[in-house]
């Protein structure tokens, strides 16, 4: 969804309270962070003009104002603050920032190398890649259709390899990236939003020193060539924020299979832009996606088999 703004911004979903938020007005906001996540893709087309770095950059640097804003304004400046004498979790969110930076950089260079197919069939696979990485390295136990899933999700990455013709590597580093972020991310006890800020602002520090060498290299930036390159790039600060400020809300009404479904959302209009934008998809292409989707579909069903048996359980 890195990619998460895209879905690689996204953090882990706190436990749903519906009695804090109308579930109608919750699902209204959780699906307009995934809408504006999908769309990203369109957005940063426009981005054209500069390197994939250098959005990189610009995106950690304009995220982090707008972070620490939502950090104070949700009451959790005291909660960053104390994080800072933690250092088994600042070194955690060290290796978390480069994760998210390294799936920024990706997702950015391919789209603008019009490769937002790749980007699409990446966050498919990344809810399969969750599972997997929960029954063979956490231990966890899952029932059979979700190991159905996964299997199909693997047929579908050696259809790529075999009748494509090619590894779909950015698909794959996008899902195990972002699979890598979000089990990491778990072995911090920290509120999403605090986590996420002391993230971006590891990543900016940097990020501002080498804006300034490039800017000041002459004819190496963007930001100075003109207002509206300039404008762009500002703009993905809120892009990557906005949609985490809506998911956040949007979880606190919402149940985890819900949200679990909304997830699809984003890597659906990824596919749509690179379609509208005439990217190559052929019947070899049609058929690894095929693949993709039919695991989902069982992915999905079990979701909602796990949904319906809880609420059993509770009447």
């Amino acid at each position: 969804m890195a990619a998460p703004a895209d879905p690689s911004a996204a953090p882990v979903a706190p436990p749903p309270d519906s009695g804090r938020l109308d579930a109608g007005r919750a699902g209204a906001a959780a699906l307009s962070a995934y809408v504006i996540w999908g769309l990203s893709a369109a957005f940063y087309k426009f981005l054209g003009f500069a390197s994939a770095t250098e959005i990189v950059l610009h995106r950690a640097v304009w995220s982090v104002p707008l972070l620490a804003l939502l950090v104070w304004m949700a009451g959790r400046a005291p909660t960053a603050w104390r994080l800072m004498t933690d250092r088994r979790a600042m070194a955690m969110l060290l290796f978390s920032a480069i994760l998210i930076a390294s799936n920024w950089w990706v997702f950015v260079w391919a789209i603008n190398a019009d490769r937002v197919l790749d980007v699409s069939l990446g966050y498919f696979i990344n809810p399969l890649m969750n599972v997997a990485v929960g029954v063979f390295i956490a231990g966890e136990r899952f029932g059979r259709l979700r190991m159905v899933a996964v299997g199909l999700a693997v047929i579908g990455v050696i259809n790529q390899i075999v009748a494509v013709g090619e590894i779909p590597w950015i698909g794959l580093f996008l899902a195990a990236s972002f699979t890598a972020y979000g089990y990491i991310r778990k072995t911090i006890a920290t509120d999403g939003r605090v986590g996420l800020f002391w993230e971006t602002l590891i990543i900016s520090l940097p990020s501002l020193v080498a804006l300034f060498f490039l800017e000041a290299s002459g004819g190496g930036g963007s930001f100075l060539a003109a207002p509206g390159q300039a404008i762009l790039l500002i703009l993905t600060g809120p892009m990557t924020v906005a949609p985490l400020l809506l998911f956040i809300i949007g979880a606190r009404g919402l149940h985890f299979a819900t949200i679990g479904l909304l997830q699809f959302v984003a890597p659906t209009l990824q596919f749509s832009v690179g379609i509208i934008w005439g990217e190559t998809f052929t019947f070899a292409h049609a058929i690894t996606f095929a693949f993709i989707w039919a695991g989902l579909a069982v992915f999905t069903l079990d979701l909602l088999s796990s949904r319906r048996r809880a609420i059993a359980r509770e009447s």
